[in-house]
């Protein structure tokens, strides 16, 4: 495993993630219940989005998201976001979405050891199934918040591409590289970069597009 030798890193970062998700989270109470708040009035319950996703070494945790669509959104399609015409999308998901806010209750899965604060983005098991053995290297780490592909165009970029930087970064884990992805973070959370891909759709894994 290309992380043997690094088992210190590992294990302050995982110390750090526990930490800073800690202390974030109450921080950021009053916007996280204003947000639950906000969504449930105007769009009912529940506030927050649960999902099955598959983490570090192919294990299944639920993850948690503020709820940006409708109720039953997922019997209305699932192969596309549309950044601006997406009748899924409800009008306090787009302002969430704009500012990547509906990912803020991800910090439980953090402080859960679920997750870390950077890593590869959490990934669903139809796509998982879809892997090469060189792409499954990407669940060597936890899953995080954000990422190396998220900081390098995020959904502007196509998956295999996005797989390729996250197998890099298994590659060449450092806590300064963590630093690092953390700050280029705020700058993308700022210039809310890499929403959408072309056209304002973020192609389903496995899509393959006519440009």
């Amino acid at each position: 495993m290309c992380l043997r030798g690094r088992g210190f890193q590992l294990a302050v970062k995982h110390v750090c993630d526990r930490i800073v998700s800690a202390i974030m989270l109450c921080l950021l109470a009053p916007l996280l219940l204003g947000i639950a708040l906000a969504i449930i009035l105007q769009s009912g319950w529940p506030a927050i989005f649960v999902q099955t996703r598959v983490g570090r070494d192919g294990r299944s945790f639920k993850i948690y998201k503020f709820r940006t669509m409708i109720q039953g959104a997922s019997g209305k399609g699932l192969k596309t976001t549309v950044a601006d015409n997406d009748d899924r999308i409800t009008r306090v998901g787009v302002l969430l979405r704009k500012w990547s806010l509906d990912e803020l209750p991800q910090l439980v899965n953090v402080l859960k050891g679920n997750m870390s604060l950077v890593g590869p983005r959490p990934t669903l098991e139809y796509q998982v199934n879809q892997y090469t053995p060189q792409q499954r290297r990407r669940l060597e780490v936890k899953p995080g918040i954000s990422g190396w592909a998220q900081v390098n165009g995020r959904n502007t970029l196509p998956w295999d591409r996005r797989i390729e930087l996250d197998v890099w970064y298994v590659d060449h884990f450092t806590l300064w590289l963590d630093v690092k992805i953390l700050f280029r973070t705020i700058g993308v959370f700022l210039r809310r970069e890499g929403l959408y891909g072309q056209g304002g759709v973020n192609d389903d894994f496995g899509t393959k597009r006519n440009i």
